[in-house]
């Protein structure tokens, strides 16, 4: 199995020189190809940096970031675009939709950007559609959609160009237990059932729960990491081991969902 996404001694401070906010002090770590990898810590971990470094969003002070065997800090110009608009889907925690389109709308915006055929467009957005359960809501607008609509509208406009890899940034924050719950059920059968790349960045110990490895970050470093043995290992004893060390962080969840 090949790494998608490989992260070498990656480094960004913040502050003044003499006395710097270390975001990322030189993280090192591969996704594999197929993978679901969360990314957990406390808030200023430097989490939600190292996201954004992959996205291209912020530049790392140093280090490097390899997609598929390229330089993601060398890419410039249309091959700069062409990373952010296909090697890389996006899931925000706060949705991100455009409320003057509707959420067909939305999921096809990237296609349209990138001038993917009419026929093909519609194949992607019935099959996503279907998988996501928002063929009711493609007509409505997002003020017309609930919390958790609104996120499998994101998700599957993240998904509509196939991506590489998914990047969740707190996907499960703006959303009840209810509706939490079923984006993960979706998204861990994505990875399960279509061998979709998932790297997720999260605070919330049952949404880390649908991982299959997890990192945990502090101070701008790697410290820990748990692996779930998906054949003898249950998806509640994989949060258990989860909440054992975030309680060292200061957080997690009372319940299991």
């Amino acid at each position: 199995m090949k790494p998608v996404l490989e992260i070498n001694a990656l480094k960004k401070y913040y502050g003044k020189p003499a006395n710097p906010t270390k975001a990322l002090d030189g993280i090192t770590f591969q996704v594999m190809a197929g993978e679901f990898l969360g990314i957990m810590g406390s808030s200023g971990s430097g989490k939600s940096t190292l996201l954004n470094c992959i996205a291209t969003v912020i530049r790392p002070d140093s280090g490097s970031i390899i997609m598929n065997g390229a330089s993601v800090l060398k890419l410039k110009g249309a091959a700069l675009a062409g990373y952010r608009g296909r090697q890389i889907g996006y899931l925000f925690q706060n949705f991100e939709l455009l409320d003057n389109l509707t959420g067909k709308e939305n999921i096809l915006l990237p296609l349209s950007i990138q001038n993917v055929p009419e026929k093909e467009s519609c194949k992607r957005l019935h099959s996503l559609a279907d998988y996501l359960e928002i063929r009711d809501v493609l007509d409505k607008f997002p003020a017309q959609m609930s919390g958790g609509q609104k996120q499998r509208v994101a998700a599957a406009r993240a998904l509509i160009l196939t991506p590489g890899i998914i990047l969740a940034d707190e996907p499960t924050g703006a959303l009840d237990s209810r509706n939490a719950k079923s984006l993960m059920e979706k998204l861990s059968g994505l990875n399960q059932d279509k061998n979709t790349t998932i790297l997720m960045v999260t605070h919330d110990t049952n949404a880390a729960s649908y991982c299959r490895r997890i990192l945990f970050i502090q101070d701008g470093i790697i410290f820990h990491e748990l692996r779930r043995d998906m054949e003898a290992e249950s998806r509640l004893d994989f949060y258990e081991r989860i909440l054992n060390v975030t309680a060292h962080l200061g957080g997690g969840s009372a319940n299991v969902l």
